[in-house]
């Protein structure tokens, strides 16, 4: 005895897949009822880590939420293309202002700065008015010694329930790792910037 032949068209058999999938999605999709606040880390040695960051805190803002913004690392006299449009909207900003530590080289200033920013850090992490706080290249605070991490987990842990974290950053420590809900690895394939091409306005800051 023959077996019947399949007789579906492709279209037929496209619809059924994508059926499907729409099923799965959906059954997804139902699953997820909570709501709160979710701490995201976006980190890796490729670039776009903080531009993944500074998206998000653009799109947060284009739906009217409040965002506060630490950048770690930048120093004060460097130009930064999305805060030049997020300055214009009410925005939390704080820069460490030191710059890279081989530009400094001095860890006494290095840690002061981090302090200092760290303290701006916890009084956005502490205020249910802002519901979204990005920490741009926090990681490596922590991986310098320069910030306490277990001061850090403490204080996104007790953060206003419906507050979003993002945390950017190359080398993130391992329990951060562990305590957030969404975490996004960026690998490097190539960098202009290795092939002799300079960091230029408005594609790189």
């Amino acid at each position: 005895m023959t077996e019947p032949r399949n007789t579906l068209t492709d279209e037929e058999k496209h619809k059924a897949r994508q059926q499907k999938i729409k099923a799965n999605v959906d059954e997804r999709v139902a699953k997820a009822t909570e709501e709160r606040g979710v701490l995201v880390v976006i980190t890796g040695n490729g670039k776009g880590k903080s531009t993944s960051g500074f998206g998000t805190v653009l799109r947060a803002v284009g739906h009217g939420l409040k965002a506060g913004v630490v950048q770690f690392i930048k120093g004060s006299k460097w130009e930064c293309g999305e805060m030049n449009i997020l300055k214009q909207f009410p925005v939390e900003h704080h820069v460490m202002g030191t710059g890279f530590t081989w530009e400094t080289q001095s860890k006494e200033t290095d840690i002061a700065a981090a302090k200092v920013a760290w303290e701006k850090s916890k009084a956005m992490l502490s205020n249910p008015n802002i519901d979204m706080v990005l920490l741009d290249e926090m990681t490596y605070m922590v991986k310098y010694g320069y910030i306490d991490l277990d001061d850090i987990i403490e204080t996104l842990n007790n953060r206003p329930k419906m507050q979003h974290v993002l945390i950017t950053g190359r080398a993130c420590h391992r329990r951060l790792l562990e305590l957030a809900d969404t975490v996004s690895e960026v690998q490097p394939i190539k960098h202009a910037f290795k092939a002799g091409v300079k960091a230029q306005k408005g594609l790189d800051w």
